[in-house]
């Protein structure tokens, strides 16, 4: 079979570059169309530097980079310096890109690659706020129904939310923009908050990809090594959760999650809940299903995959 058609949307990011990684380290299954970036972990200079320089660890300077969206739709940007440093890549020394950025905006790559493949061929991979899909929506209505589908990472249920009580970060930097992917009719497959924290980096796990030894991997798990540090002091675990990497290894193995179809509505007035993702998990509403939103994740298959892709790069 032909390599399955992605646009990664980004906003590297640790757990994005591991995203990013995985698809680079599977090309026999994934044609990454291009990347496109956006505002989120960090502002928008540093998360599209951020992706060119995990590009050229690859050596990878063939993908297409494009710049999208340096604010939400209509808030403020919040940005997590906090978590991922303030660079984004925080842990190993990186050199400045060398690779140029696309000239076009991220809205209208997407806009013009939907457009020109064929109709149903095209996942978009959102791996940060959703502010460049909304806009490409709004500009170009009728690409809608030509994306195959699009898996992001957002969200949480019964877990909550991970900026405030109850609202995921990606979603609450840019719950206009999610509102309106949510209501856009596009096959939508959610990974939220209760998959990811799931899936720990337990030193086991960063152990076996050090051992790869190759410039990805060990660039990889040094910005690991950072990265989690936010979240074992937060939740007093063994490693902390690898968020992104689940949107590109449910396009290699979807049988390592399980879940249901849901509505799910985005929370937009409440100033307790703004953000958050309201999913109709038991079906007590009569709400029309909009997203297949995933629960359960096989954790030491997911990191056996992480591993053994790395290995590839």
């Amino acid at each position: 079979m032909a390599p399955r058609k992605i646009i990664i949307d980004t906003d590297p990011g640790q757990d994005d570059a591991a995203a990013i990684f995985l698809a680079l380290g599977s090309a026999d299954e994934l044609e990454v169309l291009g990347i496109t970036t956006v505002a989120g972990n960090v502002p928008l200079a540093l998360t599209a530097r951020n992706a060119r320089i995990i590009c050229e660890l690859c050596d990878r300077r063939d993908i297409k980079i494009f710049a999208g969206a340096d604010k939400p739709v209509s808030r403020p940007l919040v940005t997590a310096e906090h978590v991922h440093g303030k660079t984004g890549l925080d842990g190993p020394e990186l050199a400045e890109p060398t690779m140029a950025l696309e000239s076009g905006h991220a809205v209208d790559f997407i806009i013009e690659t939907l457009r020109r493949e064929p109709e149903g061929s095209v996942t978009l991979c959102t791996l940060g706020p959703l502010t460049n899909i909304a806009l490409a929506l709004e500009k170009a209505p009728d690409i809608a129904p030509r994306v195959r589908e699009l898996v992001m990472m957002g969200g949480g249920f019964f877990e909550g939310g991970n900026i405030t009580p109850a609202a995921e970060f990606n979603i609450y930097v840019d719950p206009e923009a999610a509102a309106a992917v949510f209501a856009s009719g596009i096959p939508i497959v959610m990974m939220p908050l209760d998959v990811t924290h799931q899936l720990l980096t337990l030193k086991s796990r960063v152990e076996r990809m050090r051992a790869i030894g190759s410039r990805p991997a060990i660039a990889m798990v040094e910005m690991l090594e950072f990265f989690e540090r936010f979240d074992v002091e937060k939740y007093g675990s063994d490693g902390g959760p690898l968020h992104d990497p689940t949107v590109i290894a449910y396009l290699l193995k979807p049988e390592l999650f399980g879940g249901r179809d849901c509505n799910v509505e985005i929370e937009l007035q409440s100033p307790l809940t703004v953000g958050m993702t309201v999913v109709d998990w038991w079906q007590v509403t009569d709400r029309k299903h909009n997203a297949k939103v995933m629960r359960q994740v096989d954790a030491d298959g997911f990191f056996a995959l992480l591993t053994e892709r790395f290995a590839r790069l």
